[in-house]
């Protein structure tokens, strides 16, 4: 059915076809099978960038700002490390977002990377339900037109049983 309607299959059509035959189940946990493979490096880049979005990280950020240019514009007028226009500060800042920037992105890439491997997941998934779906059709058409043949065999025996009996009378 799925070959005469798409004509070539892939290999996900494929396996598909190989769950229903062999009556497989095809949901699984996506998240976790593609957690597994990931490296310390791609686990880290994650954590960072789920830290490096968050209120938290804004809030302690904005502390530490605050507590730098108060210290060098108060605390320490006689020598301060990083006077006023903060040059020291703004570089600091630069490579802080040179750094995050290429980490946010490996952990979107990834993010994407696991949206596809959920998107092919879910294709499957509604391929295997909408076959089965068709098949219950078939199956359903199959019962109701034997149902049909069936009742039209039971009819001419009930109307060779009158015409007996009308013969008699």
């Amino acid at each position: 059915m799925l070959e005469s309607g798409k004509g070539e299959l892939t290999t996900l059509e494929h396996d598909v076809l190989r769950s229903l035959r062999e009556h497989e189940l095809l949901s699984t946990n996506v998240d976790a099978e593609s957690e597994q493979a990931w490296t310390f490096g791609q686990r880290l880049a994650d954590r960072i960038a789920t830290f490096g979005g968050s209120w938290s990280f804004l809030i302690v950020f904005g502390i530490l700002l605050s507590l730098w240019i108060l210290m060098n514009s108060l605390v320490l007028l006689w020598r301060p490390v990083d006077p006023y226009p903060f040059i020291l500060l703004n570089l600091v800042l630069s490579c802080l977002a040179a750094i995050q920037a290429p980490i946010i992105m490996m952990s979107q890439n990834r993010q994407e990377a696991k949206d596809r491997l959920r998107a092919e997941h879910d294709y499957q998934v509604n391929l295997k339900a909408e076959l089965e779906i068709r098949q219950l059709h078939e199956k359903i058409d199959h019962l109701l037109s034997h149902q049909w043949e069936r009742l039209v065999e039971i009819q001419e025996v009930q109307l060779e049983l009158l015409s007996e009996i009308g013969k008699r009378k």
